[in-house]
């Protein structure tokens, strides 16, 4: 089902509460915008993306991307944990599609799917938030 202007909404506000959540488990640091899910990790910029639904899909904005040092991708498991990966910006460039958004995101934001996170990333905790 497309997303809408509502559940659009809702979507960045779970976003940004589990990145919160997530970024607390792991010891990351806030950096960045408050409303954004930007931490420092292990000495590096990181930013912390979740997704909910199977298959899940991890979006970041090009501009972003340019200053990351890794994107942290949480899926959200059927026992209810999120399943941590690593993947470098190089890799996600090298994987990401445009969304079928026609609108704000379109041609800001490039989005990979949940399957190349777990093949080319690299796993890093399983957590209960």
């Amino acid at each position: 089902m497309p997303q809408d202007r509502e559940s659009g909404a809702a979507a960045v506000i779970y976003g940004l509460e589990a990145g919160k959540l997530i970024a607390q488990k792991l010891a990351a640091t806030k950096e960045g915008r408050s409303n954004s899910n930007e931490y420092l990790f292990n000495g590096r910029h990181i930013v912390i993306k979740s997704a909910r639904h199977k298959p899940g899909k991890i979006g970041v904005s090009y501009k972003m991307l340019e200053k990351l040092d890794a994107i942290l991708g949480a899926f959200e498991t059927d026992s209810g944990t999120y399943k941590v990966y690593e993947l470098s910006p190089v890799q996600f460039k090298k994987h990401e599609q445009p969304p079928k958004s026609k609108g704000a995101s379109k041609g800001r934001v490039g989005v990979v799917e949940q399957s190349i996170f777990y093949g080319k990333g690299t796993f890093l905790k399983e957590l209960y938030l």
